[in-house]
């Protein structure tokens, strides 16, 4: 059986004009912090950072319901962040070889593809991750589309992925965070 691992690629969006407007030291603090408020957020998701490309991390995760979950909790987390710039995800589960202590393959290539096609505050999860990660509970799926991305040679299903909204008796009001993001205990997602 092959080892199937999930990538997430998460970048910020309008880092380039932001060190245009900004400055190159703005923008390297503004990487540093990034990568600061995601590193602390990768044991509970059984994840590991594999490297820092510019404005851009890329991570693997053990799990690909946990590495979805990652996913939202980044864009969520930073989202809350005034004045941080949107950050999109693109995650995908597959197979990849590693080779001192990167990874290489299509997984991660198409991992990479989807976050450059998803939107700023958007997690894009390739359909294969989202099968792995078998019905993930709190979670809204956008509507499933193809996308043909850059030398990836057929089309890849995704959809976004965002933490449920509850409507009860006493209105409107996002799913507990904490309960999505910390699974049950003895569950591995």
């Amino acid at each position: 059986m092959v080892e199937e691992h999930t990538f997430l690629f998460c970048d910020l969006v309008g880092f380039t004009a932001l060190t245009a407007a900004e400055g190159d030291m703005r923008g390297a603090d503004v990487c540093e912090e990034f990568g600061n408020r995601v590193r602390p957020l990768l044991k509970e998701h059984r994840a590991e950072h594999i490297k820092s490309i510019g404005d851009a991390l890329m991570i693997r995760s053990d799990e690909a319901a946990l590495g979805i979950r990652l996913g939202i909790r980044v864009v969520t987390d930073l989202g809350q962040v005034r004045g941080f710039p949107p950050v999109r995800v693109g995650v995908h589960t597959g197979p990849a070889v590693t080779r001192g202590g990167d990874w290489y393959g299509t997984t991660v290539n198409v991992a990479a593809r989807l976050c450059a096609a998803a939107g700023g505050g958007q997690v894009l999860a390739s359909e294969a991750a989202l099968e792995a990660a078998r019905g993930l509970k709190e979670v809204d799926l956008g509507e499933r589309r193809l996308h043909w991305l850059k030398n990836v040679t057929e089309p890849v299903g995704a959809r976004t992925v965002a933490l449920r909204e509850r409507v009860g008796r006493l209105g409107r009001g996002l799913a507990s965070i904490e309960s999505f993001f910390t699974p049950a205990a003895g569950s591995a997602a």
